[in-house]
């Protein structure tokens, strides 16, 4: 099972002149290939007059499905190219059309090649990109004479902690990378004379963005 990858949470978009030609690079997050197609037809539609809607994706966990285009560029020197430059950066659940108008001179081979690979990596740029791990979510209730030796084995761990509720006991919600979760347990249970009680509430995928832990 995947534990964790690099994918885009915002998309976005940039734009590079070549020789007079307009290449638009446009990136979006896309988790299946009907997200994926449905994305390139959104473009297709932008840009309708274009002279080329160029793309590429890789999508599922597990990569399931991964498709390149020309769209009427010469074979190799557009799709293939973009399609690297995911792959490059290790990116899962992720699309990109480079729209092209052409600007009269032509690029050759290797020029298309260049200016296709650099429309992705600018639009990335322009892109949020974040690691999503797969977690272990946990509810920890405690009394609250063990409530520092719980809080100092989370800080001492980063785990981040969701939300809490302090009534006659206390308890916590913390999430963390599921191959963390038995040191974790153990390391409670020890501390705490076993009196920790820790429920398992899933698996999500989960995210540090700005600061701040998002549950997918």
């Amino acid at each position: 099972m995947l534990e964790k990858y690099k994918t885009v949470y915002t998309g976005g978009e940039a734009e590079i002149i070549e020789k007079k030609s307009r290449f638009i690079g446009t990136v979006r997050p896309a988790g299946s290939e009907e997200e994926a197609v449905a994305f390139l037809e959104e473009m297709r539609k932008k840009y309708w007059d274009a002279t080329h809607n160029c793309f590429a994706y890789v999508a599922g966990e597990r990569r399931e499905w991964v498709r390149a285009a020309d769209d009427g560029e010469p074979s190799g020197t557009a799709g293939r190219p973009m399609l690297d430059v995911l792959l490059g950066e290790d990116l899962y659940n992720t699309a990109v059309v480079v729209t092209r108008y052409f600007g009269g001179t032509l690029l050759g081979t290797g020029g298309l090649v260049r200016a296709y690979s650099r429309a992705v990596q600018e639009a990335l740029k322009a892109c949020t990109v974040i690691e999503k791990c797969r977690g272990s979510l946990l509810e920890i209730e405690t009394d609250y004479g063990d409530l520092g030796k719980i809080q100092y084995i989370l800080g001492q761990r980063k785990i981040p902690l969701l939300q809490s509720a302090y009534t006659d006991r206390v308890v916590l919600e913390v999430i963390l990378p599921v191959q963390g979760e038995g040191e974790l347990k153990k390391a409670l249970t020890e501390s705490t004379g076993g009196r920790a009680r820790i429920r398992e509430k899933g698996n999500p995928w989960y995210a540090e963005i700005g600061g701040q832990v998002k549950i997918f």
